[in-house]
């Protein structure tokens, strides 16, 4: 791998913006300013280079669903939105519950991949998995889980000193609020279905058998942050997503079952409290929760339309308009988007910009925005929740030093890296 130079842009590092360039050498940050000798340059004038964006939670669908998604629609699609590492879901076919079915995904994802990854692993036979190289056990969904199945499977990630990730909704709760609603067929049933106490009452549950390090993947209410807030110490992360930011139930008018997701969108009460619950640093990352479905599948009528919205390609760009429209600091953006997923993960190569980190940058021009177009996207969804909404993308998006997008395409299915996450010396001496 040749030497880089990227020059003259204002990069972010050490929490400002420093006019500086950025030496690159195999792969890795070698130094910032000082250094004009590389053999291959980037012009950065006027632009911001921020570190890639990390997604904590993905599902790119492969194998079993590739209609929707494989990995390499998924990580094109991530690498055109600033994503340079992502972390796909267990919940494919066959789910990664086991060795062989997390050896059988990662082989798909080391061949086609073109962004670095992890994969986390489902909630099955969780030290092989772990030992495979699982980043995490989960998204565990509490709503198909008994308390004692959740028990044991929290106890066992516990041992083994592991990160769990939890879909934090109540089955007990959901069936009661479903029931009399069951002949309803308004799209906005999906969020009375499943009211805020059922996620208020799965995250007090997991707070409560967990006494090791968990993370709660996309809160969605008010009251569910406050309880986390509440509980809330080293051990305990969470994230939200971008439709639970930009969106609530007053878009069911206009998209309908389109945006049917668990936990589905709130009122836009919650959608105030996320948003300050973000710019405090209550929640500590911002993930998309990138679920495709084909626009065939949602049309269907709300009880039956499969629950998930398309996001990584569109997450990066909607926060860095954000930014700019003063609704968070860039600092807190890039800390939710790069930084804080890194130090959950144990992505001790990943998630700043500085000297011995991978290379893995997004270059933007903070005066290039636009409107979000399908028609310019990569997911096989082929439709998106943001059309029209105001976004900056990148102008390029580079891993480990080397440019894989930049409108096109510059790198090979397979160029992305698993990551691996720090171990727990409890795995490497466990029987």
């Amino acid at each position: 791998m040749m030497d880089l130079l990227v020059k003259d842009g204002r990069v972010y590092t050490g929490g400002r913006l420093l006019n500086t360039d950025i030496w690159i050498k195999n792969g890795r940050i070698a130094a910032l300013g000082g250094y004009n000798r590389a053999a291959e340059r980037i012009d950065a004038s006027g632009m911001i280079i921020i570190p890639g964006a990390i997604d904590m939670h993905v599902h790119f669908r492969e194998p079993g669903y590739t209609h929707k998604e494989d990995w390499e629609s998924g990580s094109i699609s991530a690498a055109a939105g600033g994503v340079t590492t992502v972390v796909d879901q267990p919940n494919t076919d066959p789910p990664v519950t086991d060795a062989e079915s997390y050896r059988e995904k990662l082989n798909l994802a080391k061949r086609k991949s073109v962004v670095d990854f992890c994969l986390n692993g489902g909630p099955g036979d969780v030290e092989s998995l772990l030992r495979e190289g699982a980043s995490a056990i989960g998204e565990i969904f509490m709503y198909e889980m008994s308390d004692e199945r959740l028990t044991r499977i929290l106890g066992a990630v516990e041992r083994l000193g592991a990160l769990a990730t939890v879909h934090a909704e109540d089955g007990e709760v959901i069936r009661r609020y479903s029931e009399p609603l069951s002949e309803i067929r308004d799209p906005d049933v999906h969020s009375r279905a499943r009211p805020p106490i059922a996620e208020v009452s799965a995250i007090d549950h997991a707070l409560s058998v967990s006494r090791y390090r968990i993370h709660i993947c996309h809160i969605s209410t008010a009251d569910g942050l406050e309880l986390v807030r509440k509980r809330k110490e080293e051990r305990v992360s969470c994230e939200v997503t971008p439709h639970h930011l930009f969106l609530s139930r007053r878009d069911y008018r206009r998209l309908g079952a389109f945006l049917k997701t668990n936990p589905p969108l709130r009122n836009p009460g919650d959608c105030d409290a996320l948003w300050d619950g973000l710019r405090r640093g209550d929640i500590d990352v911002i993930a998309s929760d990138h679920a495709p479905h084909l626009p065939e599948e949602k049309r269907d009528d709300i009880w039956h339309a499969p629950p998930g919205v398309p996001g990584v390609e569109t997450m990066l760009p909607l926060m860095l308009y954000a930014v700019k429209s003063n609704m968070i600091t860039l600092d807190r953006a890039v800390d939710a988007l790069s930084a804080r997923p890194a130090s959950i993960l144990g992505l001790r190569s990943k998630g700043e910009i500085a000297v011995g980190k991978d290379a893995d940058l997004v270059i933007f021009d903070p005066k290039r925005q636009e409107r979000i177009d399908v028609q310019r996207l990569h997911s096989r969804a082929d439709w998106t929740p943001y059309e029209g909404k105001k976004a900056i993308f990148p102008v390029m998006t580079l891993v480990r030093g080397s440019v894989v997008f930049d409108g096109d395409v510059e790198v090979s299915p397979g160029y992305g890296r698993n990551i691996e996450t720090r171990m727990d010396p409890r795995l490497e001496h466990s029987d």
